[in-house]
């Protein structure tokens, strides 16, 4: 049985998150779902065909990415985010922002999704404690404009356990439930391709952490580079499907508690290989 965290769904396997991005600039999708309607068909879709929730984000946070002002974020987001939730779909909010967080919380999001970990945000932590939500606390080391610089480890594996640690110790003490806390290593987030891989190789060192594992590599630029084409180009973001759910197959058989994807039906499949698989053991 896949652990449970509270308030989010109960399933005998790894969860599937489904991105929804309304966004014109993120790295997967830009502007594909930007407007309102289109993002919210696009989340429906993305439950008919094997999500179990489904991540609406109005702020890309692709390597290089200049912030957006509060205001648009919000204009962005809660719309979807009431629309979906109206529906009865699980819908978390994808922010480094309380303020979003908070009206995202108010529309029926029942999940805070933290790049930043509550770095960005000094009122994020508090917040999240006293809504008493799910929280991802993702690896982070700054800001998406240049974090690429800060991708120097000594041994990237025990660093981001190492930082993790810190940071779970210090949500929890400002009064957030650790039995609330998902943990996300930050793929592509001031990481290598090289740092992508250790972190995916040695998923049973994060899990020493005790808590549920989120693993977000669905079409990044890693597995573009692992796969070029006859002239060393890296393979296009919308050719990177079956990589993706490779990924998800290998991190659901590793204990990965959620997959974080762009597109739903190949990976709810994986991850039931993976139930399968691991349970005939």
């Amino acid at each position: 049985m896949n652990r449970a965290v509270p308030g989010l769904p109960v399933r005998d396997r790894c969860l599937v998150m489904g991105v929804v991005n309304v966004t014109p600039d993120s790295f997967s999708d830009g502007g594909e779902f930007f407007d309102a309607e289109t993002a919210v068909q696009r989340g429906r879709y993305l439950m008919r065909t094997g999500a179990d929730l489904i991540d609406v984000g109005g702020e890309s946070t692709r390597p290089g990415a200049v912030r957006i002002e509060a205001a648009e974020e919000l204009r962005r987001v809660i719309p979807v985010v009431a629309a979906l939730a109206n529906d009865g779909i699980p819908v978390a909010v994808d922010t480094t922002r309380a303020e979003v967080a908070a009206d995202a919380l108010a529309a029926g999001a029942r999940l805070v999704n933290d790049v930043s970990g509550g770095l960005s945000d000094p009122e994020m932590v508090g917040l999240v404690a006293a809504a008493g939500v799910p929280y991802v606390l993702m690896h982070w080391r700054g800001p998406s404009v240049d974090m690429q610089s800060r991708a120097v480890y000594d041994d990237v594996v025990a660093d981001v356990c190492r930082e993790l640690q810190t940071r779970l110790d210090e949500v929890t003490a400002a009064g957030v439930d650790p039995e609330h806390v998902i943990l996300d290593p930050g793929l592509g987030f001031a990481k290598t391709a090289e740092h992508n891989w250790a972190l995916l190789a040695r998923l049973h060192e994060l899990h020493a952490l005790g808590r549920p594992l989120l693993v977000a590599a669905s079409r990044k630029a890693f597995l573009g580079r692992l796969l070029p084409d006859a002239d060393g180009h890296p393979r296009p973001v919308d050719q990177r499907e079956d990589a993706t759910t490779a990924v998800s197959a290998l991190a659901a058989a590793q204990g990965a508690y959620c997959v974080r994807v762009h597109e739903a039906g190949p990976t709810a499949d994986a991850v039931r290989v993976a139930a399968a698989w691991t349970g005939a053991r």
